[in-house]
C-alpha cells in the first residue's frame, strides 16, 4: 500500500490535482445536466429512467437499476413519481406474476422523443469543446481510472 502518510505528505500526493479536477468536472457536468432536465420538469434520475426506457423499451426494475445505476429503493420512488406524472406505467407479466415491467406511456414516449434529442444537443455544446481525439483520450483515461476503483 506504500509508506505511511502524515497530514503534510498526504496533501502533497501526486494524484491530488487529478482528484480535484475530476471532482470539479463531475460537479460541473452534474449541474449542467440537471439544468437541462429541469426544462422538461424532470430530475436527473427521472430523466435517466425515461431515456433508458425510450431507448430500450420495457424493462424490469432490476434491469432499469443496472442500466441507470439507481438503487432499488430510490428507483421505486422515481417510478412512483413518473407514474404520478403519467409518463410510465407498471405492467405485470402474464407469464410470471412476480415480474413487473415498467413501460413508457404515450405521454412518456412523446416526452422522450422531445426531450432526449434536446438534452443531447444541450450537452453536445459542451462536449464539442473537445476534439474527437481528446474525447477518445478522456474516455480511455476515465475507463482506466474507473477500473482502478472497481
Amino acid at each position: 500500500m506504500g509508506s505511511r502518510l502524515n497530514s503534510k505528505t498526504a496533501a502533497r500526493q501526486d494524484f491530488m490535482p487529478l482528484m480535484r479536477a475530476l471532482v470539479r468536472a463531475y460537479q460541473g457536468f452534474s449541474a449542467f445536466d440537471a439544468d437541462g432536465h429541469r426544462i422538461a420538469g424532470l430530475t436527473v434520475p427521472q430523466a435517466e429512467v425515461i431515456f433508458t426506457l425510450g431507448i430500450s423499451g420495457s424493462m424490469t426494475f432490476r434491469d432499469i437499476g443496472e442500466h441507470t445505476l439507481i438503487s432499488k429503493g430510490t428507483l421505486t420512488g422515481v417510478v412512483n413519481r413518473l407514474e404520478g406524472k403519467r409518463l410510465v406505467r407498471r405492467v405485470t407479466s402474464k407469464a410470471d406474476q412476480r415480474c413487473t415491467q415498467v413501460i413508457l406511456t404515450e405521454r412518456g414516449e412523446r416526452l422522450f422523443e422531445q426531450h432526449f434529442p434536446r438534452q443531447i444537443n444541450y450537452l453536445k455544446q459542451r462536449f464539442d469543446r473537445l476534439s474527437k481525439t481528446e474525447k477518445a483520450e478522456a474516455t480511455r483515461l476515465l475507463e482506466k481510472l474507473a477500473a482502478a476503483f472497481w
